[in-house]
């Protein structure tokens, strides 16, 4: 585990569900002193007790060892905003509609940071009857390949996976898309607006 849930978070937390450190210790079934030493940086919480504490506080587990408080911004589930994760442990490809905090083989996954295509990463789309044929011309082996592409539209995301050694291409219904994602396991995720 590369991070530890710090001091500051639980105060920040605490005081933001309006628990005194008293109350806090409560529902832990641990001392305030205990709850005052880990706020001060004088000691942890035993790991036993990060699922109580995570409830108590009122988030997860991976948000209290992250030190964020997500709130999903993205309440009307605008597809637009869809953000993709990529597991570089297996290549789990992970989607969310709004803010998350994303876990994969015991890593925290940053969002990948969509780029305007570059001319080795150039998608070209064709409108093949009702589908869109998007084609990227790029290496595909093991060590460097496409790992997928995504159509998103204001309704929903088609996401096909590519492996290595197969070819760079994929269909899609061209179904109100808006934009056109390809994911290079080197150089990271690009998209084009359509």
């Amino acid at each position: 585990m590369d991070k530890y849930v710090t001091g500051a978070v639980i105060r920040k937390l605490r005081e933001t569900k309006k628990l005194t450190q008293e109350e806090l210790a409560e529902k832990l079934y641990v001392s305030s002193k205990a709850v005052s030493k880990w706020e001060t940086g004088q000691g942890f919480p035993d790991i036993s007790l990060l699922e109580p504490l995570a409830k108590a506080l009122g988030i997860s587990v991976i948000e209290l060892l992250s030190g964020e408080d997500v709130r999903n911004r993205n309440q009307a589930s605008n597809m637009a905003k869809t953000t993709f994760y990529v597991c570089p442990v297996c290549g789990n490809v992970i989607l969310s509609s709004g803010e998350a905090v994303v876990s994969c083989c015991g890593i925290t996954l940053p969002p990948q940071e969509a780029e305007e295509p570059d001319a080795e990463h150039r998608i070209s789309v064709e409108v093949v009857e009702d589908e869109y044929y998007v084609t990227v011309d790029h290496p595909m082996s093991k060590e460097h390949h496409l790992s997928f592409f995504a159509a998103v539209s204001d309704h929903g995301v088609q996401l096909v996976k590519l492996y290595p050694e197969g070819s760079a291409e994929a269909r899609f219904r061209i179904d109100r898309v808006r934009a056109v994602y390809a994911y290079c396991n080197r150089h990271g995720l690009f998209r084009l607006h359509l």
